[in-house]
């Protein structure tokens, strides 16, 4: 290795890099703020412009991007023609590549940041430094990270610099690139207030944790978070006690916080398998805790619960009475903290801003067999102007209360999804089912109490009258389901008859 080119923005270890370089006889070409830093801490450095004879111009802007910096990284050591013509054109060749980018993500993080700032801290120069480097691996080691320094200088010092190595830096670079571009394109569109399918389309995430495993114990998995303002979301999760965070407990606390946030009174939802099994409001957390235990007692055992409020030391005493995975609020009372920090395994989950507005994510994106499906994230929120009572009977003002909690319970539910409510609480929970009927017949045959006089909803329509009586069977007096089957006055006439009221919301909300 006889020639290195370093050009940084993140000056970590820089120095120290450079030092070893420089005592290893290599020679240091280096530009603007990176030359000034190295010739301080006395590291010979060769000036860029005694390279290329141009000087640095347009504010900083150009200062790489020229052929004899550039024939000399893609010049191929392994092609005669190469190093001819680079011999008869002054290109001195450059083993080494040092670079990073300009704080692009940093920047427009930032809340007061303005999309000229965030233009401004575009790269050019070194994108293209990582790419040409990165290309040209065979014959030029590339340091994107610095994280990568300690590694590449324990190898220099043993001539261990293979081919493996050389390729997982080029590996790391142009994944670096690919991200930065779509941060790039990510704002840009969030800016111009792009809301339409684009025909292309790139996600970038950051890995914040490797997990023991995914679903099952054979199956590998890690935890990624997007590269955006995490307030609010489960990614930027305060974890104040408890063991790490499981592939499956992630997946269930998603769900959880997905649903708690349909609520602004006080409520609590414990949940199971990514499904709720009891949601309570109340006046009070405590009281709402205590509804959604009494919902389903036995499903709740090694579930999630997740609060839209402060924790105090009372509902903390009952919590702390079963065995849970996860809790999750965006605060606790100091008192409950030192009742539920005695289970030694319990989760327990900060996340300032669950009880307020997230900013809406725009797209859902699920995996599937050769290609990814992409939708608008489920964000409608519950419009009673369009709800449409079409039953001689009418709700009456405790019903329409548990009608809106069950539809919005059911929203988040797995379909076909039937959910029963009364007084304020879920009885029973029906999800999965390949049969309406059959999620009808379970969330009645869950009930922790007496339906008679309860709610029900349902999120898509009944194609047949069936649903209608058996829930009548149970006491069910008010049912809520988006309507639009062609045999819905089948489902009306059976209603009437019974003097049950339903109400369509001309909305489905399938859940797969």
């Amino acid at each position: 290795m006889k020639r290195a080119l370093i050009s940084v923005s993140d000056k970590e270890g820089v120095v120290e890099l450079a030092q070893v370089l420089h005592g290893e006889g290599v020679e240091v070409i280096s530009t603007g703020g990176t030359a000034k830093l190295l010739t301080d801490n006395d590291i010979p450095v060769i000036g860029i412009q005694e390279i290329t004879g141009f000087p640095e111009c347009l504010g900083g802007r150009v200062k790489t991007l020229q052929p004899k910096i550039h024939g000399g990284i893609l010049a191929n050591r392994k092609i005669d023609d190469h190093m001819t013509e680079a011999a008869e054109l002054g290109i001195p060749l450059i083993d080494l590549v040092v670079v990073n980018l300009y704080p692009f993500k940093e920047t427009v993080l930032k809340p007061d940041v303005t999309m000229a700032k965030a233009i401004e801290n575009i790269d050019i120069g070194g994108v293209t430094l990582i790419r040409a480097a990165a290309k040209n691996s065979d014959s030029v080691v590339l340091l994107s990270d610095p994280s990568d320094y300690p590694r590449f200088l324990e190898l220099l010092k043993t001539d261990g610099l293979d081919d493996a190595f050389r390729k997982k830096m080029a590996l790391k670079g142009f994944q670096q690139t690919a991200q930065y571009d779509t941060l790039i394109s990510q704002y840009l569109a969030q800016e111009l207030g792009e809301t339409d399918l684009p025909e292309n389309l790139t996600f970038t995430f950051e890995k914040q944790q490797s997990l023991r495993y995914g679903e099952n114990p054979h199956q590998k998995a890690a935890f990624y978070r997007e590269v955006s303002v995490l307030d609010g979301r489960l990614s930027g999760a305060r974890q104040l006690h408890g063991k790490e965070l499981s592939y499956n407990n992630i997946g269930d606390a998603s769900a959880a916080i997905e649903m708690i946030r349909e609520f602004t009174k006080p409520t609590v939802v414990a949940l199971k398998h990514a499904n709720p099994c009891g949601v309570g409001t109340a006046d009070s957390l405590f009281d709402a805790y205590m509804r959604a235990y009494a919902a389903d007692p036995v499903s709740i055992f090694g579930g999630i619960v997740v609060l839209n409020g402060e924790v105090d030391e009372q509902t903390a005493l009952e919590m702390k009475k079963i065995f849970l995975e996860i809790i999750i609020a965006p605060a606790y009372s100091e008192a409950a903290l030192a009742v539920l920090t005695k289970k030694k395994n319990l989760r327990i989950l900060e996340i300032a801003g669950i009880d307020a507005p997230a900013t809406p994510e725009p797209y859902f994106h699920k995996k599937v067999d050769g290609g990814l499906l992409i939708q608008e994230a489920d964000l409608l929120k519950m419009d009673e102007e369009a709800f449409k009572v079409v039953t001689d009977a009418i709700p009456s003002e405790q019903q329409w209360n548990d009608l809106k909690l069950a539809w919005s319970v059911v929203k988040h539910t797995k379909s076909n999804a039937i959910v029963v409510v009364k007084d304020g609480a879920t009885q029973g929970v029906g999800g999965g089912q390949t049969s309406r009927i059959w999620a009808v017949e379970n969330a009645l045959e869950r009930s922790q109490s007496s339906t008679e006089g309860s709610v029900l909803a349902s999120d898509a329509f009944f194609p047949f009258s069936d649903s209608v009586e058996k829930a009548h069977e149970a006491g069910v007096m008010a049912i809520i389901q988006p309507g639009g089957s062609v045999r819905d006055q089948d489902s009306i006439d059976a209603c009437n008859k019974f003097g049950m009221a339903m109400v369509f919301t001309d909305v489905r909300h399938f859940k797969h």
